[in-house]
């Protein structure tokens, strides 16, 4: 880990901040800015961790926009961690079969879901069609279940560090003192531009959609309809949970010189009537209209002294493949539990700095994959049979993301796993018990947890739950523990490469609490987990 991190620059001119009122008599220890899947994704994570958090939002009430589809299946790995994946999965629906339409024909239907399955390892087997509002509402009922909710109305205007606190200015006033910011706040953040993080990238305004939530009459809510001609497209998606509701999306009108006609009801019937050939009138509202045109940007860092950026605020780029939500709950994912190790745990802060060696690259690889996604997108709805499906492949799922590369990487590998690997999932079964168990329910929570193939690991386990308490779980895996599963089908030792019981002496595989592999030892190496726990929860660095 770097040596050492710079404090936070005075705020550029640009930003026009309001002086820093005086630090508030009780800070906390960390401050969300924005309340988005993002940020609402990492206030759950800290609240369950009891770790003293506030989440505030410059709105004045919460957003009934769509948005965004839904979550993928790495996402929904992280809204299962959280306690909220049945309920995602019971106010949505699976993804829907795309209807392709030319000159107001069908003429093909694509279903990509159709042929996947879960595995032992995957869960989920593909994502989830949820309105953005609506997940956001299961996100606060679960924030509140830890007694924190979101302050609206609170709009960040200024920022300060000193001895050890980021003071933040509200537009009302008043101050937040916080010994962590993080700033989810969205692709135009007023947190980065404060902490004069530059945003550098593209914009392409060729590329440019215009969205909306609209109702229409008459048409199947069991598909994803999308109609593309030689000179633009409509397409329509039923929202979940809605009687006629449906997300509108099209290329613009053009006026007379070229430029995109705002959006508007209006707009939005004479594109409906001229792609999909049916009567304008049955589009018969249209609300929180907005124009999207490609940006493809990322963060030049991801933090700057206490001060943390996250979501869009770090990275946005094209909607191909539907990454955008989805990479900012995973960035989430893997801040939480180092945040809450750093601002309440003693840990040393430049764990921190593993969050942007970690997470940068996975936005830069995401830039590069949904632009190309895009690209494979446009030359397909020019062919007829075309169609978004095209944006859709087996990386857009999340599950091949991991961290190789990083510095909390500890030593060993097996023939199917690094250290840095997202750690895979199997069914077990309760020794004790009988009862089935999954390994994500033994990750599940804000600790690490230990798993321990073959009898040869029982003492190790013992002794890290002694002496680590709840910081580390422990488990067996045919190991004779206190805690231990059963692999009647040798599902956990496949997916992890681990040898049957008789050819291996047993492994040590320690899982992260964002359910990443931390290290990979066998049995009589028990001191290497010793040594990385060590380094990761006091000063030393594990590497």
């Amino acid at each position: 880990m770097p040596a050492s991190v710079p404090p936070v620059p005075a705020s550029p001119a640009s930003a026009s901040p309001v002086p820093a009122s005086p630090v508030p008599a009780s800070p906390v220890s960390v401050l969300v800015v924005g309340s988005g899947p993002t940020g609402l994704t990492l206030a759950c994570d800290l609240a369950r961790r009891s770790v003293d958090v506030r989440i505030i939002d410059r709105s004045p009430g919460f957003p009934r926009s769509s948005r965004a589809k839904g979550p993928n299946p790495r996402s929904l790995e992280v809204l299962a961690d959280l306690g909220v994946a049945d309920r995602v999965l019971a106010a949505g629906s699976a993804p829907l079969p795309m209807r392709k339409y030319r000159d107001g024909v069908p003429v093909a239907d694509a279903d990509p879901a159709a042929s996947l399955r879960p595995t032992p390892d995957a869960p989920y087997a593909h994502g989830h069609l949820i309105a953005q509002w609506r997940l956001e509402e299961i996100l606060r009922e679960r924030l509140a279940e830890f007694g924190v909710r979101v302050e609206l109305g609170a709009e960040a205007v200024g920022l300060s560090e000193a001895d050890g606190l980021v003071t933040v200015a509200l537009a009302d006033g008043r101050s937040i003192g916080a010994r962590y910011v993080v700033g989810c706040d969205g692709a135009h953040s007023r947190v980065r531009k404060l902490i004069g993080v530059p945003f550098e990238g593209t914009t392409t305004p060729e590329q440019a959609m215009v969205c909306g939530d609209v109702e229409v009459e008459g048409l199947d809510r069991g598909i994803w309809h999308q109609w593309f001609d030689e000179d633009g497209a409509v397409m329509l998606c039923p929202i979940p949970g809605t009687r006629a509701g449906w997300w509108f999306q099209a290329g613009p009108e053009r006026d007379a010189a070229g430029a995109p006609v705002p959006p508007s009801l209006e707009s939005f019937r004479r594109l409906f009537a001229k792609h999909a050939r049916l009567p304008a009138g049955r589009l018969t509202g249209a609300t929180l209209l907005s124009s999207y045109r490609v940006n493809e940007r990322l963060a030049g860092r991801y933090r700057v002294g206490r001060v943390l950026l996250a979501g869009d605020a770090a990275h946005v780029h094209s909607i191909a493949g539907g990454l955008g939500m989805n990479t900012g709950i995973q960035d989430a994912f893997n801040l939480g539990w180092k945040l809450a190790l750093v601002a309440d745990g003693g840990a040393d802060p430049r764990l921190l700095d593993t969050y942007e060696e970690e997470r940068l690259p996975v936005a830069a690889r995401t830039l590069d994959l949904t632009a190309e996604r895009l690209r494979a997108t446009l030359e397909a709805i020019r062919r007829p049979g075309g169609g978004l499906d095209t944006a859709i492949t087996g990386e857009t799922a999340g599950l091949g993301v991991g961290y190789p590369w990083s510095s909390l990487a500890g030593a060993g590998s097996t023939p199917r796993l690094r250290s840095g690997d997202r750690a895979p999932d199997a069914p077990c079964r309760d020794t004790a018990t009988g009862r089935p168990v999954r390994l994500f329910d033994a990750f599940a929570g804000p600790h690490f947890t230990l798993l321990g193939f073959g009898p040869g690991t029982a003492d190790a386990l013992r002794a890290a739950e002694a002496a680590y308490g709840p910081v580390v779980r422990a488990y067996g895996v045919d190991a004779g523990a206190v805690r231990d599963l059963t692999d009647d089908a040798d599902h956990a030792r496949t997916v992890y490469g681990i040898p049957p019981a008789p050819a291996s002496p047993g492994t040590l595989v320690l899982i992260r609490p964002d359910n990443h592999v931390a290290l990979i030892a066998p049995a009589d190496a028990a001191h290497e987990v010793t040594a990385y726990l060590d380094g990761l929860t006091g000063a030393p660095a594990p590497r």
